[in-house]
């Protein structure tokens, strides 16, 4: 075998590795993969050595990655989860059905992506799917009423880590407004951080406010945010065209991350909902 020949990596090192990256912690990834944290640190250091570069640092709050981790990992999950997908070429189609809770904070795009690459793979599977608040979908997991669900809160809300996003004051494209005057604000009207967030923040500013919109979708809130009858809270990937994103320096607040993740219920079948998982993951990447 020449030296070309010679692969540094496989698909086990790499679930590994986005597994350690997802969990932030040995011992918690080593329960998670079903294996001892001295296995999986055999795993991690053979990858590195592979690649000849480090990939996490330990540090006291767990591992962190480096510049190159950070670099492999978007591509590192890309590659388990189409690894996962032709390997369910071969064997027998899942059916059954699922129901699964998405956030309507999700970008679009993302939603259509997860619910088409579900359906294309797993056709024999029936997809029930809700999209919105999540502060019920932990309940909803326990009780069995939903398998599979995204959550999110400013904490870990628990489950599977998937990502963090960051969280920008948003106004109307080319919208000027005072520091002075009292704030305008555009909120979701329903029981999350989403609605209380930004009163708390202006309240500890000391900054006066008003509700100007109120509503229950991300998509009414966009649009009164478009219309320049208020400024509000969204996700970074939900600023959309039309809108801007305003700073500190507009007098404004600091604010938190938000994080996601996935949640599995211990009624849901194990393999439609690892299949959900997967098809959440991959959408949530491109």
């Amino acid at each position: 075998m020449n030296e070309n020949e010679r692969l540094p990596i496989d698909s086990d090192l790499l679930q590994t590795f986005v597994r350690i990256a997802e969990c932030g912690n040995l011992t918690v990834a080593a329960g998670k993969l079903g294996r001892t944290q001295s296995a999986i640190s055999v795993q991690l250091r053979k990858l590195e050595e592979g690649l000849g570069t480090t990939l996490f640092l330990r540090t006291a709050k767990g591992m962190v990655l480096t510049p190159a981790g950070e670099a492999l990992l978007s591509r590192a999950k890309l590659i388990v989860a189409e690894i996962r997908e032709t390997a369910q070429l071969f064997r027998e189609p899942l059916t059954g059905s699922i129901h699964v809770g998405l956030p309507d904070d999700f970008d679009e795009t993302v939603l259509e992506c997860i619910l088409m690459g579900f359906s294309r793979t797993h056709p024999g599977v029936q997809v029930l799917a809700r999209s919105g608040c999540t502060s019920g979908y932990a309940a909803a997991i326990r009780t069995g009423e939903l398998d599979v669900a995204v959550c999110s809160g400013l904490d870990d809300p628990g489950g599977e880590p998937l990502d963090t996003e960051e969280i920008v004051w948003a106004a109307r494209e080319g919208l000027i407004w005072s520091e002075a005057e009292t704030v305008p604000l555009a909120v979701l009207d329903r029981p999350c951080y989403w609605r209380d967030l930004p009163k708390q923040l202006l309240d500890a500013q000391g900054r006066k406010h008003r509700i100007a919109f109120q509503s229950g979708s991300f998509t009414s809130l966009q649009a009164a945010l478009r219309a320049g009858v208020a400024i509000g809270l969204l996700p970074k990937s939900c600023v959309c065209d039309g809108l801007q994103i305003l700073a500190e320096s507009d007098g404004l607040p600091s604010l938190p991350t938000s994080h996601r993740s996935i949640m599995i219920s211990a009624n849901a079948s194990e393999q439609i909902a690892t299949a959900m998982v997967e098809a959440i993951r991959k959408a949530n990447q491109r």
